[in-house]
């Protein structure tokens, strides 16, 4: 059986783990929190986040970094974008140059203001072989063996043998491309699309508006790809329109959930308290904001979302923005 390492004790971490298991490979989950990892190993199932759904025997947790590595031939980085340069740094001394790299963290680098792949190969400089995994996909669904289909994105033939042959199975779908850009543009943008997406929902907007933000999204995702060396056609798949789709109308998208605590009158405080998780929107709106700055790209709602949570601008006044922008072609 395949050694996989999944370094992520999150919901997403753990649904992926669940889905590896499953897969017959032997999965060691990863986590720096104590009490959390020891959780999961004496319920044998993430009750904060999965609530009901076991382990199987091929799936154990440990908070050694180097114990989850140990003899890994896969690697699965599943944290927050915040964290994965450290996480990555410090689990490179115990990987090999034949240890098949992936992640499925969405977002982007926070120090450099970059590209998680760019990040990579910063620290792996002359193997910088990788595959980044994304498209519509809750934890939960995943968890619960529901069909799902997502996009491997990699330039390496070997990575998306490996990979597609590690998860790809008759309840879940995984479609590669060679567009590591795009796929990564297209999960990192849509967070910030869900949180305006739920902004119009709180303030008691309906479903014509939700629609118009959805499409109008999708267009300053696909300015930002194209201006960076993306493919058109990437943000009409899974990574873009999907992932954009599932994530500014399901309700278990913890970005819109956000952004319905915003509209409704919440400080972000307090509605990241109500979330209990982590909202990766919140940071990559600034992040995407300056990136599309640097790049001169025009992404209104972008900006808009980025006053709301950096500048105090009232998510009424943010709307009447948008509303109030000159006439334009739908090309523009």
């Amino acid at each position: 059986m395949t050694e996989i390492a999944v370094l992520g004790a999150g919901a997403w971490g753990t649904a992926l783990a669940l889905h590896l298991a499953r897969t017959h490979a032997n999965v060691r989950i990863w986590g720096h929190d104590n009490a959390e990892i020891q959780a999961l190993n004496n319920d044998r199932e993430n009750k904060q986040y999965l609530p009901g759904t076991l382990f199987p025997d091929n799936l154990m947790c440990t908070t050694d970094l180097a114990e989850a590595l140990q003899g890994a031939a896969g690697v699965l980085i599943v944290v927050p974008s915040h964290a994965f340069r450290k996480v990555l740094s410090d689990s490179l001394p115990h990987m090999s140059e034949d240890t098949h790299l992936a992640w499925a963290t969405k977002g982007l680098d926070p120090e450099q203001h970059c590209l998680l792949s760019e990040v990579a190969q910063e620290l792996m400089p002359g193997h910088a072989h990788f595959a980044i995994i994304s498209g519509p996909s809750f934890a939960k669904e995943v968890a619960d063996a529901k069909p799902t289909a997502v996009a491997l994105a990699t330039e390496h033939q070997a990575e998306a043998e490996f990979w597609q042959k590690q998860m790809h199975n008759d309840y879940f779908r995984v479609y590669t491309t060679t567009d590591i850009v795009g796929v990564q543009l297209g999960g990192s943008v849509k967070n910030v699309l869900a949180i305006a997406t739920g902004v119009a929902e709180g303030l008691g907007f309906g479903a014509n508006t939700q629609a118009a933000l959805i499409t109008r999204g999708l267009s300053e995702m696909m300015r930002l790809g194209l201006a960076s060396g993306a493919e058109q056609e990437t943000f009409m798949g899974l990574a873009g329109m999907g992932d954009l789709i599932l994530t500014c109308t399901g309700n278990q998208s913890r970005n819109r959930r956000f952004g319905k605590l915003l509209g409704e009158g919440k400080s972000i405080t307090d509605a990241m308290e109500e979330v209990k998780q982590v909202v990766e929107g919140v940071q990559t709106t600034k992040l995407m904001y300056a990136f599309a700055q640097d790049n001169n790209v025009d992404m209104p709602i972008t900006e808009e979302m980025y006053q709301i949570l950096y500048q105090n601008k009232s998510a009424k006044d943010a709307v009447k923005s948008l509303l109030e922008r000159k006439p334009r072609t739908e090309s523009e």
